[in-house]
């Protein structure tokens, strides 16, 4: 019973989200593809700062790299800003794989720094990146960017530009259709993969360096290592969440990947849960909705003024919300949206498990007396029991 409770909600989310296509417009279709492509990059966020205890701030530098990556590798032949020509399922791997090299190229200094250190450490990827992204145009496009090839496999796009186009319940399954169903096989695998990333050897050994690097090493533990591991799995995460931020946007450029993407993807596991799987895709879907649905639905706010008006816009108002969010978590919720469920959880199982057991009688009750038998100073003495 406890078993099949534990895995409700996960099946409930996963019909939900295979049935959200038939319903949703272009607006939310839109929005759960950003949405998801965050989740991917949280949930590699979470397993380097939550798991590993390892404080990145340059996780904006990966995305980007894999944003770029998935761009020139698909990227038509010729002309400029050109690509590779590749098939877009090779550049969608090539781009995962050349964010973990760059995590692999940075991890001797991962592998030496911690806590905040690392933090101002890993903020010079960011200007890096902006340097790279601007300067570089034949790869790149330079400040105005470059356009990204629709996703395909053979015999089948997720374009819209594609005729063919598969129809079930009356709804026509377009461009923004099938990338929904893309992006969420990817978020489920992603996640699949943390999870056993966390319960495996690794995981536990990176679970030790993050309570005490002396500990670990007496333990037997390469502390580097383990700290590099953990930064190039996180880099690899980052890389394919970047691929697919470049294919929901269809259109990429450097401002897409400032520190405030870093920061956002802070945000996102901070409100989830620190190390878990689930809340970081939680907090990515908070982090990623709340502005662009107070963007679209802000005029019908009457305390929202026009952007650039000088009032309260609905930016402003996502930026609040996000901080009043953290402050919240920080005091109240302890462990995020993952820990504020699991609390419900196991509330809810105490609360069925009483309820399947059946109530205690006074027969079977262990301490309670029998009302027949004499109390023990009514019992007639013994002539070893009598007094001398």
């Amino acid at each position: 019973m406890s078993e099949l409770l534990r895995k409700a909600p996960v099946l409930a989310l996963l019909l939900v989200g295979l049935a959200l296509p038939l319903v949703l417009d272009d607006f939310w279709l839109q929005t759960g593809l950003f949405a998801m492509a965050a989740a991917v990059g949280a949930i590699g966020l979470t397993l380097l700062v939550g798991t590993a205890g390892q404080l990145s701030l340059g996780h904006a530098f990966f995305v980007a790299l894999g944003a770029y990556s998935y761009a020139w590798t698909v990227g038509e032949v010729g002309g400029r800003a050109a690509g590779l020509g590749l098939p877009p399922l090779l550049g969608l791997v090539l781009a995962g794989l050349v964010a973990a090299v760059a995590g692999a190229v940075f991890s001797p200094i991962s592998g030496r720094l911690r806590g905040i250190y690392l933090g101002l450490a890993t903020i010079g990827l960011v200007f890096l990146a902006r340097h790279l992204m601007v300067n570089i145009e034949d790869v790149t496009g330079g400040f105005n960017g470059r356009t990204v090839e629709p996703f395909a496999v053979p015999g089948f796009s997720f374009s819209n530009a594609d005729p063919d186009y598969l129809a079930i319940a009356g709804v026509e399954f377009q461009g923004l259709h099938r990338l929904w169903y893309l992006f969420l096989g990817i978020a489920l695998l992603a996640a699949w993969l943390g999870r056993n990333v966390k319960s495996s050897r690794a995981g536990r050994a990176l679970a030790n360096v993050r309570d005490s690097e002396a500990a670990a090493a007496a333990m037997g533990i390469h502390v580097a290592r383990a700290k590099a591991t953990a930064f190039v799995i996180s880099s690899a995460y980052a890389g394919v969440a970047g691929a697919l931020m470049a294919l929901a946007y269809g259109r990429i450029a450097p401002d897409l990947f400032g520190l405030q993407l870093s920061i956002d993807f802070l945000v996102m596991i901070v409100l989830g849960g620190l190390g878990s799987v689930a809340g970081a895709a939680a907090g990515a879907v908070f982090v990623v909705a709340l502005p662009l649905v107070l963007t679209q639905y802000g005029s019908e706010l009457p305390f929202l003024a026009a952007p650039g008006s000088g009032g309260l816009d609905a930016a402003t108002l996502s930026r609040l919300l996000y901080g009043a969010s953290i402050i919240a978590v920080l005091l109240f919720f302890r462990g995020g949206l993952a820990g504020a469920a699991q609390r419900v959880r196991h509330r809810w199982t105490r609360r069925s498990t009483d309820a399947e057991l059946p109530p205690p009688t006074p027969d079977s009750s262990p301490t309670a007396p029998n009302a027949d038998a004499p109390l023990a100073s009514d019992a007639p003495l013994t002539s070893k029991e009598t007094a001398p």
